[in-house]
This record gives C-alpha cells, sequence and structure tokens, in this order.
C-alpha cells in the first residue's frame, strides 16, 4: 500500500501541473494541443486515485488553523478532481469546434489555455474544499472565479461567447463585493476569520451582556450578504438571472465546468459558514427560514422555466437551477438542536456526486451529437438512436437520472434531500419538491422523445472517439452501481462520530 500522503500534496501537484502545462504552451510552437487534456487527464486520474490514501491526522487544533482535511473535505476534493477529469474528455471533443473561434497563425496555436486553466480551477475548488478560515475561502474563490471569467469567454469570434463572459465578469464581481462585504462585517464583530473561533465567539457575543444580545441585526445583516454572494455561486433564486444566457453562450466544456464545479464549491462554502451559526437559537431559525424560501423559488423558477425550452443547452442551465433549489431543501432542514450538518452534509455530497456524474454525461454527450450536427437545439437529436444507439442510450441514462428514476444515483440522492425536509417536518418543501419532479419528468423525457421516437433530420452517422466511448459507459456503470448500492459512497461522507482534522496552521493575527 503506498504512504499516506498529506491532504496538501494534492493541491500542490495541482498546481504544478497547471504550471508546466502554461510553461509549454508559452514556450512551445504551434500544433496539436490535445495532448495537454489527455496528459491532465492521466496525471489527475493518478491524483484522483491518491487521494484514497490521504491523511490529515496531524493535531493540530481547528481554531489555530485555515486548512481542514475532514471526511467532507477530501470527498469535495475527489469531486473537483473528478469533474476535471471529465471536463477534459469533454474539450477533447470540442477541440475542433474551438479552434474555429480562436484566431491563430498555425492550426491549434491558442488553444493550450484551455486545457490548463480548469487545472487551475481545480486547484482552487480542491483549496475552497478545506478552507475554514475566510481569507483562504476568498483567495480560492478567486481562483476559481478569475479562471472562469477567462473560460467563458474563450472563444473570441464568437458574439456569443463574449456577451456570456462579459455578463458573468460584471455579475462575479458583484457577487464577489458582497462576499468580501460580508467577511468584512463577521471580522468587524468578532475579530476573528478563522470559523472555528467565529463559532467559539459568537455566543458570548449574543449571550446577555454580551455586545449583541437582543440585536442581532448586524450579525444577520453579515450573513444575508453572504448568502447573496453564495446564492449567486449556486444560482439559487433570485440571483439566478444570469445561469441561461451565460451557461448557452460559454463553450459547452466550461457550461459543464460551471454546472457542476461551481455548484459544489459554493455548497462546501456555505456548509462551512452555516456550521458557526446553526447552533445558535436566536440566529439559526431566521436563517434556515431564509433558507427554505430561496429553497421554494429555485425549485419552482428552475424547473418551470425549463419546460418550453427547445434548446437542449439552455434547458440544462434552468434544471442546474432546480437542482440548486433540491440542495437547498436540505439546508433548509437542518436540525438546530443538534447543532450539527452530518444529515445534511450526507445529503448534499452525495446528491452532488450523482449530479456530477449524470450532468457530465449529458454534456459529453451532447458536446458529441452538436459536433455533427452543427447546433445544440433538442430538434438535433431527433433518431439519435438511429445515428448512434451507444451515445443515445448514454443521454438516456442521464436524462432518466436527472429526473429522478429509481435505482439511479438521481433517485437516491432526492430521497436523501427529501428524508432530511420530512425528519424536520418540512412538508410545504417537500410538496414543492414533488410538484418540480413531476416537472422534471416532462422537460428531461422531451430528449428521450425526440431520440427515440422521431425521425432523424441528418443521416450523418455520430462517431466519438475510444477515449469518449469508456467515458460514457463508465458514467453510466457509476450511475446505476451508486443508485442500487449507494453505501459504497455513503460511506466517504462524514458520520456523526467525524470530527474535522485541521492540518496547516493559520496565520498569527
Amino acid at each position: 500500500m503506498p504512504a499516506p500522503l498529506a491532504p496538501l500534496t494534492l493541491e500542490i501537484v495541482v498546481l504544478l501541473l497547471g504550471i508546466v502545462l502554461l510553461g509549454f504552451e508559452s514556450f512551445s510552437k504551434g500544433g496539436d494541443r490535445g495532448w495537454m487534456a489527455r496528459w491532465s487527464v492521466a496525471i489527475l486520474s493518478v491524483v484522483f486515485a491518491w487521494s484514497f490514501f490521504t491523511t490529515g491526522d496531524t493535531g493540530v487544533d481547528p481554531s489555530h488553523a485555515f486548512y481542514c482535511a475532514d471526511p467532507l473535505a477530501l470527498f469535495f476534493k475527489r469531486i473537483a478532481l473528478l469533474t476535471t477529469i471529465i471536463v477534459m474528455v469533454i474539450s477533447l471533443e470540442f477541440r475542433p469546434v474551438l479552434e474555429k473561434f480562436i484566431p491563430g497563425i498555425q492550426p491549434g496555436s491558442g488553444t493550450g489555455e484551455f486545457f490548463a486553466l480548469p487545472v487551475f480551477t481545480c486547484a482552487g475548488l480542491m483549496f475552497m474544499a478545506s478552507a475554514v478560515d475566510f481569507l483562504l475561502i476568498f483567495v480560492a474563490l478567486e481562483l476559481v472565479t478569475i479562471s472562469f471569467y477567462v473560460l467563458v469567454a474563450y472563444m473570441r469570434r464568437q458574439n456569443a461567447s463574449l456577451e456570456a463572459g462579459v455578463k458573468y465578469l460584471i455579475l462575479g464581481a458583484l457577487s464577489t463585493g458582497f462576499l468580501v462585504y460580508g467577511i468584512t462585517w463577521i471580522f468587524g464583530l468578532t475579530g476573528e476569520t478563522n470559523l472555528a473561533r467565529i463559532t467559539q465567539v459568537l455566543p458570548s457575543l449574543l449571550a446577555e451582556g454580551g455586545r449583541l444580545h437582543g440585536s442581532e441585526s448586524a450579525l444577520l445583516f453579515a450573513l444575508m450578504l453572504l448568502l447573496i454572494a453564495l446564492g449567486f455561486k449556486v444560482a439559487a433564486a433570485p440571483l439566478q438571472f444570469w445561469v441561461p444566457d451565460v451557461y448557452q453562450g460559454a463553450p459547452t466544456p466550461v457550461t459543464a465546468f460551471l454546472s457542476v464545479g461551481s455548484k459544489a464549491a459554493g455548497f462546501i462554502v456555505l456548509a462551512r459558514v452555516l456550521q458557526t451559526v446553526v447552533f445558535l437559537p436566536s440566529i439559526a431559525p431566521k436563517v434556515l427560514s431564509v433558507l427554505g424560501l430561496l429553497a421554494v423559488l429555485t425549485l419552482l423558477y428552475g424547473n418551470l422555466a425549463a419546460l418550453p425550452q427547445d434548446n437542449l443547452k439552455r434547458m440544462l442551465a434552468y434544471s442546474s437551477i432546480g437542482h440548486a433549489g433540491y440542495l437547498l431543501v436540505a439546508f433548509a432542514s437542518i436540525d438546530p438542536a443538534a447543532g450539527n450538518l452530518y444529515r445534511t452534509q450526507t445529503a448534499i455530497g452525495f446528491y452532488l456526486f450523482g449530479y456530477l456524474l449524470m450532468t457530465l454525461l449529458s454534456f459529453l454527450v451532447m458536446t458529441v451529437v452538436s459536433r455533427h450536427s452543427r447546433g445544440d437545439d433538442i430538434v438535433h437529436f431527433n433518431g439519435l438512436s438511429k445515428r448512434s444507439p451507444f451515445l443515445a442510450f448514454g443521454m438516456l441514462i442521464a436524462m432518466l437520472s436527472l429526473a429522478g428514476i429509481p435505482f439511479t444515483a438521481g433517485f437516491y440522492g432526492k430521497l436523501l434531500v427529501f428524508s432530511t425536509a420530512i425528519a424536520r417536518q418540512n412538508f410545504l418543501l417537500v410538496s414543492v419538491g414533488i410538484i418540480t419532479v413531476a416537472a422534471g419528468f416532462y422537460f428531461y423525457l422531451k430528449v428521450v422523445s425526440a431520440m427515440y421516437w422521431k425521425e432523424p433530420t441528418e443521416d450523418q452517422p455520430v462517431t466519438a472517439s475510444g477515449l469518449t466511448k469508456f467515458t460514457v459507459a463508465a458514467l453510466c456503470t457509476a450511475i446505476f452501481y451508486f443508485g442500487i448500492f449507494p453505501q459504497s459512497l455513503l460511506s466517504m461522507l462524514p458520520s456523526d462520530k467525524a470530527a474535522p482534522v485541521a492540518v496547516s496552521p493559520a496565520p498569527h493575527k
């Protein structure tokens, strides 16, 4: 068995990989850059496998650390790595389209950064998974966000990509402002940026004789600012207005990365922040009520707005909003009396992993079909079962899992989310969730109907590379495996006996 690694080693390797790729792109001559994506897939796969041999048990007090290696952090690091690996495979299929919209003297020149930037995004997501200090949260978030700013607007000869990049830049900068302002308020109230120390300080501030006793408005205002910033990241209503246009205009691999990576990062930060206030009796009910309202609005808007969509990419954008609503249902169902987030962490962890599998599978198939059909409208999927039975089956599995058909990872993820709401007797959230699940069946099965029950509009067969076929098969297998045997995935998530383990000392204030 390999020797255990310190968790920080994973981020160091990923960062070094990104630097090496940028170095090769900067100093090598023009030519095929596909090798960069293939090498990234290989090395990130090794890092993903090695993450199961990491250990963070160094006995450092979490209140004196900025980097945490608890089971939740390791789980989200694996989500970041696996997402990046699959996005690289999608990028290889998307490369012919990318080269058409990138000005370059030689074929392939200018595309190298498109394969290097997701590696830096992956490193930022991994740092964010372990961040237990607002300073590291902000730095990691900016590494992710700045990479996305470039990637969204990468196709410089396509107006839709440039428009999406401008919108994402302006609104992303606005959400960052809310985040910094919220952190400033928290620091002003507590004098701390470390989440564990904030947790220790807040009870004395709210207790009788404390500065905030009987007047929690300042703390609630700070939490509102943080919720606005994180609501933008996870595409929660009413902060979702950027999603449809940005998702549709961005290059397809970037859209896939945004829909999974950005959402996972936002939700783990939300979980860390809520851990600091969930046990405060004067604060928790108000915060949970706001989260419940956001969940209802997000569920209704995302799923109902997806009903009339004829463009698959735009439909998946609204679907992404709806899935954020299901995750917010779990957050709104936290039990303040328990003083922990273990049930919620289990639900969001499993749901996000299942969402990763089915969403990236749908984007991978869509990329291949769009390259042959010159479009990503649902009409281009008509008769796909005759043009490529294998890819049609892959899209079928993705749509069924997104809809929540039994024996798929999507079904069990929804079951976990609804069980948290039922345990807290949030029957309104459950009722809204059931209605939106029914709506989801309509627009997801609309794609299935086009593939299997309509005549193809084109006769050209749809072909895919061997790596793409292997990835599609692996994702389909994983969707069924974790839907039938969920315990193998649940065992990686934190239990009520798991305690966070901090491994890096925080800077002395």
